[in-house]
């Protein structure tokens, strides 16, 4: 008997021991996927992390490996090790790694299924009205899932009433292993092996004379297999494939085809087929084939700039590439990309948003054509999944470009890592664990390789710069846009005096200044952009009367109005409410929104501009892939003038036509409690304003704020990068807050306020001894209740006296402790490290 450690996509710590059938040990590899039961009655698809010859311990009954799911290991070793790190430094299981780092369709789950008892006597029970409801909507044999009832009813928790019925024995519980992933097939046409040879075709064309349908068809067989070919070299190997559909696409081919099978002419066999579409540039979809291109030249500045990165990364593993907006810095990547793919070696090139895939695929397919392939979350999960199975062959991808999750991907021979936009927050995972920033886990997965990484953006955070500056990492710099464009002028428009004035109309967003210049930019065919970090129509809606405005009744948030759905959605648990038509606490009918989202800024541009094409960008208008590459391939292509956007349109999209951007509340970024707010709100303006007069003549920034007289304005208008890093590390420096310090944040989660709240005062009396004033809390958050949890946080600044190991000891046993007492083990314990 042997044994094997399974890791399984479930939130506990460790891995769990099974003993392995004789049968089955031959086929089981670290990295395999195993089926195994856990718990009474559950199973699951867990990742085999360890052969044993002996159990852990002597004298623990131990459940078998029910099946094998994998003919050869879906994850490799060098995962393993990242998942181990990732969960050892992020706080988290290396199950809950393994939970977000496989598809969906790799994670085969056993589902509860219910089903009536055929022998059970209602008379004599006293059964609710749900639990005849829930009765009548199950039969005798075929079973329904709990989540199918619950949508088929209308109804929510039902397992109080499903335990109930099971204590009666009215219905019985199985369990169903779900089919997960199934390749995608074809039927395939091939000619018997006695007709390939020339006689005997020729004897049997002959024959067909009489039924022209089958002759027909069997000519175009023939074609289609590149027959001739195939018959002049006696080789039948060299025959085709063709695709059934594909021969029988003509009407009345279908009884042809038949015949022809029948008389043992044709043959059919099915064939695995991918649903990967080759990523090809326009060029190539457009029937004109094209092979691998070589990267553009490069301008002087570039150049120079590639050699400087060449020679850092022979000296140390990470560079960053520090360019001003539309420097040429992708084209740096793509030279050094190329350089990385001549030597053998892969690529991973991460983007902060899908919406930059969209973007980047056609531009790096002129170059990479089908070596490149594209990995995010707005794929099918059946294709990621084939490109899991296909990064574990031998005909790997060499280039992946994607989003954080490209990282889980399997790699076999790592280079280069590009980390473009490195700065952004959306390389931060919130929610659920791990909560990973992808850029340092990008350095991590490199080292591992032994590969260099890239970190590339016009706005470096402060702790990437902070780490060029002190030599950790190479710093190449490129401070002039490419064809020497200059940088956009920004100009300040003080809405608050403005307003005062009358000089804005109405409720207008829209300053005097920006109205005329978006007004010319689009009577001179050029193209303009609106940014608006906040989507919806209206984030408040208020009573007028009393001042009472709706709130999530699961979540401690005013819910936002969404004009197009006439509806209220809370934004932090997705909850649609009616809009009201009177006040609940006045009976008031004087109701008014306030604020603005892009929505909103849509509609008073449509007023205001009634001769622009209008395109949106936000999370509402772009749900699929198809609204991404839609939305973007308008407005680059002219078809859309004007963009109205949230910060998805500050993220690297690269447009031509862009003279005129419009920051509409500069203010509106500064008012978060957040120590990082001041350099956010830097980077989001720098970034939208980078999109404006990137190829010929100057851009024009219109910003409007009610604080011009802000430092942060003034070093956005004149792209003084260095001057907030000073001003922003002198702050971070005096109180205590990263790069000074790293921080680990802890979530407290219960149903009960009090219990929670106790929860965190016990915790934070557990580790003030360990840590002392460096331990800030507990503290209600600004938003003290999600999803019906009311949450209570601690801070921990870590300082560099601490070492990592200890300190993860010390947070780890107090949470242990914690949950072992009585009063507090539902309590959820979350840690957030480098939040």
């Amino acid at each position: 008997m042997k044994y094997v450690s399974v890791l399984l996509p479930l939130a506990l710590p460790g891995t769990y021991t099974y003993t392995l059938a004789p049968e089955l040990a031959a086929s089981v590899q670290v990295g395999s996927r195993v089926v195994v039961q856990f718990g009474a009655r559950r199973y699951y698809t867990g990742v085999v992390t360890q052969l044993l010859e002996a159990p852990p311990q002597a004298g623990v009954a131990l459940k078998p490996v029910v099946g094998v799911a994998d003919t050869a290991p879906t994850v490799l070793p060098a995962q393993l090790r990242l998942w181990q790190w990732m969960a050892q430094y992020y706080m988290c299981s290396e199950g809950e790694v393994l939970k977000a780092a496989l598809p969906a369709g790799l994670k085969l789950e056993s589902e509860t299924l219910l089903v009536r008892n055929a022998d059970f006597d209602a008379a004599g029970h006293h059964l609710t009205a749900r639990d005849e409801q829930l009765l009548q909507a199950l039969d005798t044999e075929r079973g329904k899932k709990l989540s199918e009832l619950e949508k088929e009813l209308g109804l929510k928790s039902l397992m109080a009433p499903v335990r109930r019925l099971m204590d009666l024995q009215a219905v019985q519980v199985s369990e169903t292993l779900s089919q997960g992933f199934k390749p995608r097939t074809e039927t395939r046409v091939r000619l018997a092996e006695a007709y390939f040879s020339e006689p005997r075709l020729n004897e049997l064309l002959d024959a067909l004379q009489r039924a022209p349908a089958q002759q027909s068809l069997l000519l175009n067989y023939l074609d289609l297999a590149q027959a001739p070919a195939a018959l002049r070299l006696q080789n039948a190997a060299l025959l085709a494939p063709v695709a059934k559909r594909t021969l029988c696409g003509a009407r009345g081919s279908e009884a042809a085809f038949s015949a022809l099978r029948k008389r043992g002419v044709l043959q059919v066999e099915q064939a695995e087929v991918s649903r990967l579409r080759p990523v090809m540039p326009p060029e190539a979809v457009a029937g004109t084939p094209l092979a691998d291109r070589s990267p553009k030249p490069l301008g002087s500045e570039q150049q120079r700039a590639l050699e400087e990165v060449r020679r850092a990364l022979g000296e140390k593993q990470v560079c960053l590439l520090h360019g001003v907006t539309s420097s040429g810095k992708t084209e740096v990547y793509i030279h050094l990309m190329a350089e990385a793919l001549a030597q053998g070696r892969q690529v991973l090139y991460l983007v902060p948003e899908i919406a930059l895939t969209t973007q980047l695929t056609e531009r790096l397919a002129r170059v990479f054509g089908g070596r490149m392939a594209v990995y995010h979350s707005k794929f099918p999960d059946t294709e990621r999944v084939e490109l899991w199975r296909r990064q574990l062959g031998p005909d790997a991808c060499p280039l992946v470009l994607g989003v954080r999750s490209a990282l889980f991907l399997p790699f076999q021979r790592l280079g280069l890592v590009i980390v473009d936009e490195e700065h952004e927050t959306s390389y931060k995972q919130q929610d659920p664990a791990p909560r990973y920033q992808a850029r340092d886990t990008a350095v991590m997965l490199a080292r591992q390789w032994g590969a260099k990484v890239v970190l590339g953006t016009a706005t470096p955070s402060l702790e990437t710069y902070r780490n060029a500056r002190s030599g950790k990492y190479a710093l190449v710099e490129m401070p002039l846009r490419y064809g020497h464009v200059e940088l956009p002028e920004i100009v300040v428009e003080d809405v608050k005096e403005l307003r005062r004035k009358k000089l804005m109309t109405g409720s207008s967003p829209f300053s005097p200044r920006l109205l005329s210049e978006v007004r010319a930019a689009l009577a001179g065919h050029e193209q303009a952009i609106l940014f608006q970090n906040r989507r919806g129509y209206a984030p408040v809606v208020e009573c007028r009367t009393c001042g009472w405005t709706p709130r999530c009744t699961r979540c401690d948030v005013s819910l936002t109005l969404h004009r197009g759905l006439n509806k209220l959605v809370c934004h932090y648990c997705g909850s649609v409410y009616d809009v009201p038509l009177q006040c609940p606490a006045c009976e008031g009918r004087e109701l008014r929104d306030v604020g603005y989202g892009t929505e909103k800024v849509e509609e008073e541009a449509r007023r205001a501009f009634p001769e622009a094409r209008i395109a949106r960008m936000d999370l509402d208008t772009t749900r699929s892939r198809a609204a991404y590459e839609r939305i973007i391939g308008e407005f680059q292509r002219g078809e859309k003038n004007l963009l109205i956007g949230t910060q998805m349109v500050t993220k690297g999209l690269d447009f031509d036509r862009v003279r005129v951007v419009g920051i509409l509340n500069a203010d509106q970024m500064l008012n978060q409690a957040d120590f990082r707010a001041h350099e956010r709100a830097f980077q989001l303006m720098a970034q939208v304003a980078g999109r404006a007069g990137r190829r010929s003549g100057r851009g024009l920034v219109v910003l409007q704020t009610r604080q011009p007289q802000l430092p942060l304005v003034e070093q956005v208008v004149r792209s003084d990068y260095a001057a907030m890093y000073a001003m922003q590390m002198e702050e971070r420096e005096q109180f205590g807050f990263p790069p000074a310090v790293r921080l680990i944040s802890v979530m407290l989660k219960h149903r009960d306020e009090q219990v929670v709240a106790h929860a965190a005062e016990a915790l934070a009396a557990a580790l003030r001894p360990a840590f002392g004033p460096d331990l800030l809390g507990p503290d209600r958050p600004v938003v003290s209740r999600v999803q019906l949890l009311h949450l209570r946080k601690l801070l921990l600044k870590v300082r560099p006296g601490f070492t990592p190991q200890s300190v993860r000891r010390s947070l780890w046993a107090a949470r242990q402790w914690l949950l072992s007492q009585a009063a507090y083990k539902s309590v959820a314990v979350v840690f957030d490290v480098d939040p």
